[in-house]
Order: structure tokens, then sequence, then C-alpha cells
């Protein structure tokens, strides 16, 4: 019986594993999102995001809205956001992030708002997903413990086409291990 129930619990983790290495990115057309990118209903990250689709992340079944863009960003439009997604219901974690000048403490940050309970599924976005996609890679490194190479082809679909951000993520995982 012992044997039984030790190979129905190897077969059981061996499905869950297949599952979890067969997530799908998907990309989606929403009226007012730039670039939406799914990874099943884990995450999207996702561009420039007009308020009045905001409450369209909460339909999608999402918790919280991770806002990477500063707010002197053209259309950023950060405490309209802020209450629209307060509104539909949704956390919202403003966490600028100068794509120009990466700062490690903005990664770090992030990855505190991303493992705090009750953030998940995120909607996570800034202006064009690069950033978005940037700190998604952090995050499957650091937390979810993959390996570079695989996080960053999730990270490239997801959004993530920035050299510059490609390296400060490399960096980044590289001298926070």
């Amino acid at each position: 019986m012992h044997i039984q129930l030790s190979a129905l619990a190897a077969a059981a983790l061996i499905a869950s594993a297949v599952v979890v290495s067969a997530q799908q990115v998907t990309k989606e057309e929403v009226p007012g999102i730039r670039n939406l990118s799914r990874l099943e209903t884990t995450v999207a990250c996702a561009g420039a995001t007009e308020i009045e689709a905001i409450p369209n992340v909460k339909k999608m079944g999402f918790v919280s809205m991770i806002n990477l863009r500063q707010a002197s960003e053209p259309g950023a439009n950060v405490p309209q956001s802020e209450a629209a997604a307060k509104a539909a219901g949704l956390k919202y974690v403003h966490i600028p992030f100068d794509a120009a000048a990466p700062d490690p403490a903005v990664a770090d940050r992030f990855l505190a708002a991303i493992k705090e309970p009750g953030n998940q599924p995120a909607y996570i976005h800034c202006a064009s997903a690069n950033r978005a996609a940037a700190m998604w890679f952090i995050k499957r490194v650091q937390i979810d413990r993959w390996e570079a190479d695989r996080a960053m082809k999730e990270a490239e679909t997801l959004g993530l086409s920035s050299a510059p951000l490609k390296q400060f993520a490399t960096t980044y995982v590289n001298t926070h291990k």
C-alpha cells in the first residue's frame, strides 16, 4: 500500500511539473491596453494602460495592479490610475522604474510587492511592457528559481526587448543570488 501511494504521489508531482512547465503566454487585444501578454492566470505584463481600461483588468481576474511608470512620463496619469484601480477593487502598487537609469532597489521593491500575500494574480505594466517583463524575469529567477535562459525566453515573449534592461535584469539576478 505504501509503495502504491508513493507511486501515486510521484505521478501527481510529475503531472504538476508538466503543467507548470507548459504555461503559455497569450497575447490579447483589450481596448485601452497596449501590448498585453498573459501568462496563464498568474500574471499579465502590459504597456500603457488607459484609465478607462482599468475595470477590465479586474474583470480579467487580477487582484492587483503594479505600475512601473514614472509619474513624469507622458500619459502615466499615476493618481488617476490609482483611483481607477481602487474603484475597480484592485490593490494598487506604484513602483517608479527609470529604464534609463535602472536601480536595483526598484527590483527589491518589486519582489517584495509580488511576494506580498493577496497580490497575485498581478497585472504588471509600464509604457511598453519592457520594464514589466524585466521585473517578471527577475521574479522568475529569484523567487521561482528558474534557470536564467528559460526565464529570459519567457520575458522576451512577455515584451522584454530592450538590451539595456536585459543587461540590468541579468546583472541583478547574478549579483543577488
